[in-house]
């Protein structure tokens, strides 16, 4: 009888270690990976304090000793923040709220139709995520350098009109589907769709609703969740964007992240700074401020973000 009993205490006793030493790796895991993702935002962000001593304080590491608002001055003015970051998220909101609807009607047709050349359109999609978007930068960039479609300007006699250095290329590619990542936008409403019971759609025809009307009126509000995670996911990629705002010339003024990359040589010139480690503590000032728009909207819209992701079938 003690034997038992003392057989089930020391059973325990290891049960309750193992659980212990699980959660204790569990824990040291996720310490881990988290400060390795986070302590670079954390060690920039400490920096952007720094003054001319700390910076030359071979003792300071991250506290800075007298710290300044002077770099997050110099960058809000250098980079004409107030005036250029309304003009961004503009820019920026259309272009989301454009994706999303593109993207989502043409999943809804992948999820719900069939017509020919469906599985070769559906992996031409899956090679559009893929494909990194510096293969066809030249072809982009030509097209919309002379933008003839179907040869149209051609046949009228007239010039092809040169659309570089303005935001239409953006929005003629997300018009039609072509945007940045909208491939993945397109599987993750895709996905999301064909995860909808049928019974929705075949209701709403028996009442003489029309395919185009149960999309919009029927199918699309019950995408809200994904049509939010879409939503955060291209206002987040259109806003860090600088690919193609460099390879179509779109202006400074509506494109914040070529600001940040003329950061440096703006305020070297500005100020008369030559040394790279005093520039660098200005750029990482204007990294933050650029930042601070993308983490207000994460922490309004987290727990719905959350819920959309999911649900939309991107993790599993």
């Amino acid at each position: 009888m003690h034997g038992a009993t003392a057989r089930n205490t020391r059973g325990r006793i290891i049960s309750d270690a193992k659980s212990w030493a699980l959660s204790l790796l569990r824990w040291a895991l996720i310490v881990g990976v988290s400060y390795v993702i986070v302590s670079p935002l954390i060690g920039m962000a400490a920096r952007s304090f720094f003054s001319n001593s700390d910076q030359f304080n071979p003792m300071v590491y991250l506290i800075p000793q007298t710290p300044t608002l002077e770099r997050y001055q110099v960058a809000l003015k250098v980079m004409g923040y107030a005036d250029v970051l309304p003009r961004n998220l503009l820019f920026v909101g259309g272009l989301a709220v454009i994706q999303a609807f593109v993207c989502s009607m043409v999943g809804y047709g992948f999820a719900r139709f069939n017509f020919p050349l469906k599985r070769v359109l559906f992996g031409c999609l899956i090679v559009m995520i893929v494909l990194p978007s510096h293969v066809i930068m030249l072809p982009l960039y030509m097209l919309f350098q002379r933008f003839d479609p179907l040869g149209l300007f051609a046949l009228m006699g007239m010039e092809p009109p040169n659309m570089l250095a303005s935001p239409w290329p953006m929005y003629i590619m997300t018009a039609f589907g072509a945007g940045l990542r909208s491939g993945l936008y397109i599987y993750i409403f895709t996905q999301f769709f064909r995860g909808l019971p049928k019974e929705i759609e075949e209701a709403a025809e028996i009442d003489g609703a029309g395919a185009f009307y149960t999309y919009l009126r029927v199918m699309l509000p019950n995408a809200a969740p994904s049509a939010l995670t879409v939503l955060i996911f291209s206002v987040v990629w259109q806003f860090n964007d600088k690919f193609y705002a460099q390879l179509f010339s779109i202006s400074p003024r509506i494109a914040l992240s070529k600001q940040i990359s003329g950061l440096q040589a703006s305020v070297s010139n500005l100020y008369q700074l030559r040394d790279p480690s005093l520039t660098t503590l200005y750029l990482y000032a204007g990294v933050m401020l650029t930042i601070v728009p993308l983490l207000v909207l994460y922490i309004i819209l987290q727990r719905r973000f959350i819920e959309g992701v999911e649900r939309s079938g991107i993790v599993g």
